[in-house]
């Protein structure tokens, strides 16, 4: 190409790839949602929150949120929807391994409550990952 012709060819892919980088309606597949959440870990309705290695479902994000606490002071907060085919509405539930959440009937993957990782399935994408601070008593999950 001649550079008369390569520099509006260059300037059409800069802008067509800071259209694409710029696009911030979705993370991780899933679509955008506020979240600010806090909770009193201390009170009896987040029991399963009480010790490393405990997890509950609380609602807010896409889906709901799966709550993990991996260690006294540290919490992981992911978004039940599914990223694999996120226009299907698939939301998982953690399984029997208490590890592990699943979707077997639509999205058909699976993926560590620890870190939002992907373990088996179609998915590439990790499960959308919040925010987490905590005081002692209040955890706050937040974007």
């Amino acid at each position: 190409m001649r550079a008369t012709t390569l520099r509006p060819f260059l300037f059409i892919v800069s802008i067509a790839a800071i259209s694409v980088a710029c696009k911030k309606d979705q993370r991780g597949g899933v679509p955008l949602n506020v979240v600010d959440i806090s909770i009193n870990v201390n009170n009896p309705a987040y029991a399963d929150l009480a010790v490393p290695g405990g997890w509950l479902y609380l609602s807010g994000g896409s889906m709901g949120l799966i709550v993990y606490r991996s260690s006294p002071t540290d919490f992981v907060a992911l978004d039940r929807h599914c990223p694999y085919q996120p226009e299907n509405m698939c939301r998982l539930i953690v399984d029997e391994s208490e590890i592990t959440a699943r979707d077997t009937a639509c999205c058909h993957s699976a993926y560590l409550i620890t870190n939002g990782s992907v373990t088996e399935g179609p998915a590439a994408l990790s499960l959308q990952q919040y925010n987490t601070s905590f005081n002692g008593t209040t955890l706050r999950i937040y974007n």
